[in-house]
């Protein structure tokens, strides 16, 4: 998955409005325009898309981490410069204060049924022997199950 797909996703699930795609950004330490955000949402073929780059992306993760769970004592945490699937998961679950079944149930409602042990790996450090690398199937079956749970009626 691209990262305007992801944000594209995120945002239809969740109805977030050209604002709040604003406000979100801003918590995330970056301050873009209405007119900037459009962009990175239009689809490839749309005058003025514009991708959205990896560090931009983690701003907004961050900030939508501080949305749901509001913020943190101490330093803001510094966007990542390159993101992955692990670190989108990641994030995300987060953001969504989701435990080792719920991300499970989520999968299993779009039909991907993995054990406890392959989700743990996704979200282990990279150096760590048990670490996986989370594919795009994986991280899109996530997203279109929240689709499900988030937005019945539109699934």
């Amino acid at each position: 998955m691209n990262n305007s797909d992801i944000l594209r996703t995120i945002r239809y699930i969740f109805n977030f409005k050209d604002p709040e795609m604003v406000s979100i950004f801003k918590a995330g330490g970056l301050d873009l325009k209405r007119e900037e955000v459009a962009n990175f949402l239009k689809n490839e073929e749309e005058p003025f898309f514009q991708v959205i780059i990896d560090k931009d992306l983690a701003a907004f993760l961050n900030g939508f981490i501080i949305e749901k769970r509001g913020k943190k004592e101490g330093e803001e945490p510094k966007p990542e410069k390159t993101l992955n699937n692990n670190i989108i998961f990641r994030k995300l679950r987060i953001a969504l204060n989701l435990k080792e079944d719920d991300v499970l149930e989520i999968l299993s409602s779009v039909g991907m049924h993995i054990s406890p042990h392959e989700l743990s790996a996704f979200f282990r450090k990279p150096s760590q022997a048990q670490f996986r690398p989370c594919k795009d199937q994986i991280l899109r079956n996530f997203l279109n199950g929240l689709k499900k749970k988030l937005r019945p009626s539109d699934s």
